[in-house]
Parts: C-alpha cells; sequence; structure tokens
C-alpha cells in the first residue's frame, strides 16, 4: 500500500451543479482571446494591431522584462480588437478566428534527444513556457533558473472542479510526451499529487523519473501548494516549478506534432447550468457555445475557473489562459429577512449556525452575496481550520499589511499563493480580501528583493 499523506484541516463546499462525466464536442467559436491579466507580474508588450493576420502559435505580445516569453494565438485568424482598461492597460487582444486553423511550425521531436536549453527554447518561441510557472510568487518561471523539482497536482479539490483522471484518459501518450520534456528542466524529480481516496489513473503510472504522491482529505489538499508544503517545503533561495495536469498535455503535443494544438476540456458546472458537462474546446474560446440555451433565467455570475479563484467574466466572456472550468452560479443581488438570524436548511455554513448539518450530504445552491459587510480584522481562529499548512495566517497577513519584509519571509511567505489561502477568505468572519491581501505581499516580495 502507498504511504498517503492525510490533510485533515480544510474545507468541501458542496455546490449544486458538478459536470456530468460526459464529453461533448462544443460548436466551434467564432472569437477567441488571451488575457495578459492572466498572468500575475506581467507587463505586456504587443506584437499585433487590430486586423493583423496571425497563425495558430503566431505571438500576440511578450514580456517586457523577459522578451523571449511569447503569448501566442491559440487559432489563426485576423486580430479584431484590443480591449484596453485604465491607465491603458491591455486587458485582452481578441482574434476572429478562420474557419479552418493554420499552425506555425516548431520544432518537432523527442525532447529525451534534445539539450535542455533546446527544450526551452521551443517552449519559448511557441508562446506554451507561460504553462510553466515558479514557487515562491506563483509567477511565470525564469528559463535561466534551474528548479530542484517540478510539481503537479493530478487532482483539484476545489467546488465543482473537473475530475483529471476523466479529462486525461485520452491523453497517455501525449502527457507522457510532456513529463518527458519537463524532465529535462531539472535535476530534480518531478512530483505528481493524486488523489488517495481512488486507484491511480492509468495516465499517471510508469512514469520516468516521477514520483507519485497520495493525497486524502478535503479541499485545498489537491492544491499544489498545500503538496509542495506537506512533500518538500519551500524555503528562502529555493524555486520550483509548477504545471498544470492539461498543460503538460498541450506541451507533449507540442514535440510530438510541432504545433501549437490548444485543444483542451473544459467542464461547465455550477447550480445555473441546465446541463453540466464537459466540453472539447481551445484555450481562450468565448463560452456563447457552451452556454448558449444552457443556463437558466435571472441573473448570473460567470466565473472563469472555481467559485474561490476564478475570475469574473461576461455572458460572452472568454475561458482564462490556466482554466478547465467554467462556473454559473446566481448573482447576489437579493437579501433575506433578518439575513444570518434567519434559521434554515437551505443555508450552508462551515459552522453550525445554520441548520444544513443534519444533512450533511446534501449540496446547496449558492450565490455571490457576502452575508455582511466588512468589519475589522479579528482573530478567531476560523483560519487555521481550513489552511492545512504550517504557519500563521493572520499573522502573515497582518505582516504584509504593514509591509514588514523579515516577518513575511518567517511567516511564510516563499510557500503560497492565492489559491492557497482562499478558504481563509471564504470563512471569514470579518470579510477581509484575503487573496488581494497576499497578492499584494507577493508583489512587495518582488519589487524589495526580485
Amino acid at each position: 500500500m502507498p504511504k498517503v499523506i492525510k490533510i485533515k484541516r480544510g474545507l468541501d463546499i458542496p455546490i449544486k451543479g458538478k459536470a456530468e462525466k460526459i464529453l461533448v464536442q462544443a460548436d466551434p467559436s467564432e472569437m477567441y482571446a488571451v488575457k495578459p491579466i492572466d498572468f500575475a507580474g506581467l507587463t505586456p508588450k504587443l506584437t499585433v494591431k487590430v486586423d493583423h493576420e496571425v497563425k495558430a502559435g503566431s505571438p500576440l505580445f511578450f514580456d517586457k522584462y523577459h522578451p523571449e516569453v511569447l503569448f501566442t494565438s491559440p487559432v489563426s485568424g485576423k486580430v479584431v480588437s484590443i480591449t484596453r482598461g485604465e491607465r491603458r492597460r491591455i486587458l485582452e487582444v481578441v482574434v476572429k478566428a478562420d474557419p479552418q486553423i493554420a499552425y506555425e511550425s516548431f520544432r518537432q521531436g523527442d525532447p529525451e534527444s534534445m539539450e535542455r536549453e533546446e527544450v526551452i527554447e521551443n517552449l519559448q518561441k511557441s508562446g506554451l513556457w507561460p504553462f510553466i510557472r515558479q514557487r515562491p510568487y506563483h509567477i511565470i518561471a525564469n528559463g535561466s533558473d534551474i528548479p530542484k523539482a517540478i510539481f503537479i497536482s493530478g487532482f483539484d479539490t476545489a467546488p465543482l472542479a473537473p475530475d483529471y483522471d476523466f479529462v486525461l484518459k485520452e491523453e497517455r501518450d501525449a502527457f507522457q510526451t510532456g513529463i518527458k520534456a519537463l524532465s529535462k528542466l531539472t535535476e530534480g524529480d518531478i512530483h505528481i499529487g493524486v488523489n488517495g481516496t481512488f486507484p491511480v489513473c492509468d495516465v499517471f503510472k510508469d512514469l520516468d523519473r516521477v514520483q507519485l504522491h497520495h493525497f486524502r482529505g478535503p479541499h485545498p489538499a489537491g492544491n499544489v501548494g498545500i503538496q509542495i508544503h506537506h512533500i518538500d517545503p519551500i524555503n528562502k533561495g529555493d524555486i520550483v516549478w509548477t504545471v498544470n495536469p492539461q498543460d503538460v498535455v498541450i506541451i507533449g503535443r507540442l514535440f510530438e506534432k510541432g504545433i501549437f494544438d490548444a485543444s483542451r476540456i473544459v467542464a461547465l458546472a455550477g447550480s445555473e447550468v441546465k446541463t453540466p458537462r464537459y466540453f472539447k474546446t481551445m484555450l481562450g474560446a468565448c463560452i456563447v457555445p457552451l452556454v448558449k440555451d444552457n443556463v437558466k433565467e435571472g441573473n448570473l455570475r460567470y466565473i472563469s475557473g472555481n467559485v474561490l479563484t476564478g475570475k469574473k467574466i461576461l455572458n460572452d466572456g472568454y475561458i482564462g489562459y490556466y482554466d478547465s472550468l467554467v462556473s454559473v452560479i446566481p448573482e447576489g443581488d437579493h437579501y433575506d429577512f433578518l439575513g444570518w438570524a434567519l434559521p434554515g436548511l437551505s443555508k450552508f455554513s462551515m459552522s453550525r449556525t445554520f441548520l444544513a448539518w443534519l444533512t450533511p450530504n446534501r449540496e446547496f445552491t449558492m450565490h455571490t452575496n457576502l452575508n455582511g459587510g466588512k468589519r475589522a480584522f479579528v482573530m478567531t481562529g476560523q483560519y487555521e481550520k481550513v489552511l492545512p499548512m504550517d504557519i500563521y495566517p493572520v499573522h502573515l497577513l497582518k505582516a504584509i499589511l504593514v509591509e514588514d519584509i523579515d516577518k513575511m519571509e518567517n511567516l511564510g511567505i516563499y510557500e503560497i499563493a492565492e489559491e492557497d489561502l482562499a478558504l481563509c477568505e471564504f470563512v471569514c468572519t470579518s470579510k477581509t480580501e484575503v487573496q488581494s491581501i497576499v497578492r499584494n505581499g507577493i508583489e512587495l516580495m518582488i519589487k524589495e528583493l526580485g
């Protein structure tokens, strides 16, 4: 029996509307977008203008401070708009797709026969390098670094999260090729965290230079940051890289086919979806073909990603660069009589504030209402109940707020990303925007220490 790492602290949020394991080929989207706001710490510089013709794999923009890191189009077609926000910040580069996709050509071959620099160059020229992110700071990796290890979480415990065993079952060869490419980038091992509750799927078996680690427990057990903490914690000066499982597949296709094949499987889920299921689509696709005639009426919140860490998008918005889930839930635009003081069976609470604990297997329709206003940042012990890391989250957040670099280092800023403390924000009595504070702290560390 393999050793199982048991995660005891955390919380599974029982939201109604998990996707059925039915795979549907989505209707082709007319528009696709790559969004610089998906990449923390990025200062984009455009390489295209409106009406430029591009192929799948053609650069759209690059990182101002790392020009070798390109961000490429997932499809061929014409650039139809460049959306800007405040201070002319680039929000989206939108491409209208051709009926038949044409591809840029990149190096094809067995990555094991290539040198490390050749693998990196192929990933950077094709625009696939941004799939590789580093800890600390949860930003795009620097190719000049050599990480001590690479971590992949092979399961996701977030609310309504897709089942990677189902998503990857037809992608064994591409996944293994992707692992071969990643193994050239580190002198250490590749660690894959798998769900210890179920048998290991075939995709993760018999991989060279890979260590499997079995985890069992509530969310955030599936977060790669939590797994790193329990396998090989990050200390000052350490660098590790992380990759999402479906992104490993896209990397594998690059070396197998010599093209940027951006097809991926996305789960459409949530209580407001009529038939939640899985769709085969493309990175950056518009969600209209997924949600058309498939959502209930009313004022709805569309989220690219899960309800804890995802980004709000419009009903004709685009799937995020790292996302394999689109969530649809009711907008919190109504208020209950007596608010939280009104008991009932239809409300979920981590504590026994409501009577939902009488039906432990029940799923709930949850909306975006905060159920109260912001209050003083108080010590409640709530955060520690849902964060399975040996750090003091409240003390760390307060150190960030007062910009005390030394305390931030001592309290674990190198180990965390926003997603690791997302549950703290969910359970917070004070309605504190924990994830924003964490990102501000990370940006401060980058600014001060590099």
